[in-house]
């Protein structure tokens, strides 16, 4: 367990958490502030600081993830603070989505534009 990381902390059953799934190699937890019904946190159970430290963990937490995600979802990670990761062991954000749910995501607003990228 790294040294005062909350999600060590959960994982080992030393500070509280709601429980949605537990696997061998992660668990899913509903967040203190989730954005959308449903929204969870998919967290692996060993630390890791985020996705691109440890490829075949990303893998594995991003599978589980999958196993649970209802369609349509986002399921969003971040690395580093510079791109808003403020817990740093990896977790997956599995978000439900709806039509019209008024969830903007930074990059994408909802409305269309002459051009560029989405994605």
């Amino acid at each position: 367990m790294a040294e005062q990381c909350v999600f060590c902390a959960i994982v080992a059953g030393t500070s509280p958490a709601t429980f949605v799934r537990r696997w061998d190699d992660a668990v899913a937890i509903v967040p203190l502030g989730p954005v959308t019904g449903g929204h969870v946190l998919v967290i692996p159970t060993v630390h890791v600081v985020d996705a691109l430290q440890d490829l075949a963990v990303t893998g594995v937490t991003f599978a589980r993830a999958a196993e649970i995600a209802p369609h349509p979802c986002n399921l969003i990670t971040n690395a580093g603070r510079v791109a808003t990761q403020s817990v740093f062991h990896l977790h997956v954000h599995v978000v439900p989505r709806a039509e019209d749910d008024g969830l903007a995501l930074p990059w994408y607003s909802g409305r269309r534009s002459g051009g560029g990228r989405r994605g």
